[in-house]
């Protein structure tokens, strides 16, 4: 009896180490993710229709002027599409349905618009190359009989797409004050973005402290 008693013991003196253990453990888990919060109440919703609406449809607006200004025919990484062959209708003489030579580019918008200004998320969605319901692009080239070239084409004409629709959507140059708050929006972004990497970089250590403690 006087053993079991003391085995009894040592067991919920081992069940209580391991329950203050497991509450540090989460405790420190749970001190970044309130950190966290108050840092993302912090930021102010904009309502619909305010000036400070206005405000952030202009800087969108300023935002995609530059990107427009910087694309070229690398933006959109050719990884990020799925590039399928076959039988070609077009030129290409006795090699005509013999040889799968005709291109289709296949690229989810999800994939897509996350590279792309907001501006242009509604258009690309409805444009002439919209398949799925507005889900993905399909552009298709057969203009040569070489698989090579057809794929270039297509990407031509994704780059075209985007440059036209840009052009369409994105008004003319704003005034040097827009300009300003542009470099101050892109600035509270990368500081934003910082700030979630520390966040994660926390949760990760905080992840191996709380194993070492169960070792």
């Amino acid at each position: 009896t006087y053993s079991t008693s003391i085995a009894s013991s040592s067991f919920y003196c081992q069940v209580y180490t391991q329950g203050k253990t497991r509450g540090r453990a989460m405790l420190r888990q749970l001190q970044p993710l309130q950190h966290f919060r108050r840092f993302a109440s912090s930021v102010p919703s904009v309502a619909p229709g305010s000036h400070a609406s206005t405000k952030s449809a202009d800087l969108d607006f300023e935002l995609a002027r530059q990107w427009l200004k910087s694309l070229n025919s690398r933006t959109i990484p050719r990884h990020l599409g799925q590039i399928s062959f076959s039988r070609s209708s077009g030129p290409g003489g006795q090699n005509v349905n013999k040889v799968n030579s005709k291109a289709t580019l296949k690229l989810p918008l999800d994939i897509l618009l996350s590279r792309v200004p907001l501006v242009l998320h509604a258009p690309l969605r409805v444009s002439r190359y919209a398949v799925s319901q507005g889900q993905a692009l399909l552009i298709q080239s057969d203009e040569s009989r070489k698989q090579a070239s057809n794929v270039d084409s297509c990407y031509d004409k994704l780059h075209q797409l985007l440059r036209s629709t840009a052009e369409e959507v994105i008004p003319g140059e704003t005034s040097p004050e827009q300009q300003k708050r542009v470099r101050d929006l892109q600035r509270a972004q990368n500081e934003a973005r910082l700030q979630g990497k520390k966040f994660q970089s926390k949760k990760k250590s905080d992840r191996r402290s709380s194993r070492s403690d169960y070792d």
